[in-house]
């Protein structure tokens, strides 16, 4: 389900982004597909960020389930990833407004993008740290960890260093790659 939701929203960004004239993948933020006054916003938004957050977040509902005697770390890491999965959902539920950069959409979007990656980073410093404990799962603990440093890098320091548009994806790709990558690793992995 996780690597579906991926494979959803880098197809969504790739058809969408073609069809929007002027459209740079390299320049312009991921949510710019989606914002109001396009007719393709709406099932760009669904496609894009609606549906893939709502895989994933039962994807990690999934994981946290059956869990209740795990090390806590575990059971809160995979909570914080249950809600930046709903956050990344609420992206596309609160979608731009490009008419105006003080609209009050944009700040309910800029809120789900910051919850996104805020509940992120500590629920993979957590899930790093209780990884440990569970031996099919030991190796996750550094790329775990990686990650809970390269998504905030990469979503709130990188533009300043290269488009907006390279940054996010950057950020998404590894946020994507993370829960995907763990939930096939726990899928495997015996219940701690």
């Amino acid at each position: 389900m996780a690597w579906a939701a991926l494979a959803l929203f880098v197809l969504a960004l790739a058809g969408f982004g073609a069809a929007l004239e002027g459209y740079s993948h390299w320049r312009h933020a991921p949510a710019l597909l989606g914002a109001s006054g396009d007719a393709r916003a709406l099932a760009f938004n669904l496609l894009a960020f609606v549906v893939p957050g709502l895989l994933l977040a039962v994807a990690m509902f999934a994981l946290r389930g059956g869990r209740d005697t795990a090390a806590w770390p575990l059971r809160v890491g995979l909570a914080l990833w249950l809600l930046s999965a709903l956050a990344f959902a609420g992206q596309g539920l609160f979608a731009l407004d490009a008419s105006s950069v003080v609209a009050e959409a944009n700040r309910h979007h800029a809120a789900a993008w910051s919850l996104w990656w805020v509940a992120f980073a500590p629920g993979a410093l957590l899930l790093a740290s209780g990884v440990g404990r569970v031996p099919a799962l030991r190796a996750l603990r550094w790329p775990l960890a990686l990650a809970a440093l390269l998504v905030p890098v990469a979503a709130l320091l990188l533009p300043g260093l290269v488009p907006v548009g390279a940054a996010q994806r950057l950020a998404f790709v590894l946020w994507f790659a993370s829960l995907a990558a763990t939930a096939t690793f726990a899928a495997r992995a015996p219940q701690p």
